[in-house]
């Protein structure tokens, strides 16, 4: 579903490159995580398959058609580490704009709508303003206004930043849900217990370069987590 094709980000000519030449694939219905420690260049090589920036060389593309193109994007939804709100909306009245944006007209999205607030776990709490809604709450409305386009792919971006271990779990309930009707979801995160637990695949990125990529279950060794992968990957790249 989503191919990176050696590219490659340069911020300035004197600048070191934030992406290097990367060359992947993330196939269809597949959770795909990508790893790294901060400044690796992960948000980076997620903002230019959403076309948000532009590479320097070389190009992503999503089922086959450049991510340059806005048809590319039809049907990607995305969420952001900090989900940034108008507060004083109400969580229906946010995703009905949503949809607006999307091209729907009202009989479609009030359906499409109901059904994301439930796949969520906030119906019944979409009248109240966003401003009394919690961390948690936000981050739920969040992946709800993801999935209106009727999300084939989803990339997310530290979805559970700030949240508490409850508000981590039923994120991760959500993503879980998502994947056994068939949605592509490639995850930014730090969080390397929740990657192991959901994900299949993983990347690990250190200075704009993927330094190791397989299925979890094959990169995993007996007796380590992915946090002691990552740990020695990383480490060995700093030897």
């Amino acid at each position: 579903m989503v191919t990176f094709s050696s590219i490659s980000k340069r911020y300035g000519s004197r600048a070191g490159f934030a992406v290097d030449n990367v060359s992947c694939t993330v196939e269809g219905g597949e959770f795909f995580a990508l790893l790294g420690p901060n400044g690796a260049g992960k948000t980076t090589l997620i903002r230019m398959l959403l076309d948000f920036v532009k590479p320097t060389s070389g190009g992503a593309s999503i089922n086959g058609v450049s991510s340059a193109y806005p048809a590319a994007r039809a049907g990607v939804g995305y969420l952001a580490e900090n989900v940034r709100v108008p507060l004083h909306l109400s969580g229906k009245g946010y995703l009905r704009r949503q949809a607006e944006l999307c091209g729907m007209f009202a009989a479609d999205a009030n359906g499409t709508i109901a059904e994301v607030l439930e796949i969520v776990g906030m119906a019944g709490k979409e009248n109240a303003a966003m401003r009394t809604y919690s961390k948690g709450m936000l981050q739920r409305i969040g992946l709800a206004a993801a999935m209106i386009p009727g999300t084939k792919l989803l990339v997310l971006d530290e979805p559970v930043s700030g949240l508490d271990p409850l508000g981590i779990r039923d994120v991760r309930r959500i993503m879980e849900g998502l994947k056994r009707k068939g949605v592509t979801i490639i995850l930014n995160s730090h969080l390397l217990s929740e990657v192991e637990k959901t994900c299949d695949t993983a990347a690990i990125i250190d200075k704009g370069r993927i330094v190791l990529k397989g299925a979890i279950s094959a990169i995993v060794r007996d007796g380590e987590t992915l946090e002691d992968v990552f740990v020695r990957v990383i480490e060995g790249q700093h030897a």
